[in-house]
């Protein structure tokens, strides 16, 4: 018998990077997987000041991607987002 965590493989929250990189192998629409090829590349050349909206670009980019696993990339996008969003600093 499996651990609960290994039971299903699409419950984990994926990592900003690993999200964009499946999209980018998995996505079945050519486009959406170019958009993650570009968004890995403008990370990879500004580094952490481009995640946040490259993760945003390829979060919006998935939305017509169905199955287990655009929902766990999707969740994982979402999950990055909404922790990384700027507070607003309450006056």
């Amino acid at each position: 018998m499996l651990p609960a965590a290994m039971s299903d493989p699409y419950e984990r929250n994926l990592g900003v990077l690993e999200a964009i990189t499946t999209v980018r192998d998995q996505c079945p629409s050519g486009a959406v997987r170019a958009s993650a090829e570009r968004a890995l590349e403008a990370i990879k050349t500004g580094g952490p000041d481009a995640l946040r909206e490259q993760a945003y670009f390829v979060h919006v980019a998935i939305m017509g991607w169905r199955g287990e696993r655009a929902s766990q990339v999707s969740r994982s996008l979402k999950a990055f987002l909404d922790s990384a969003s700027p507070k607003s600093d309450p006056a």
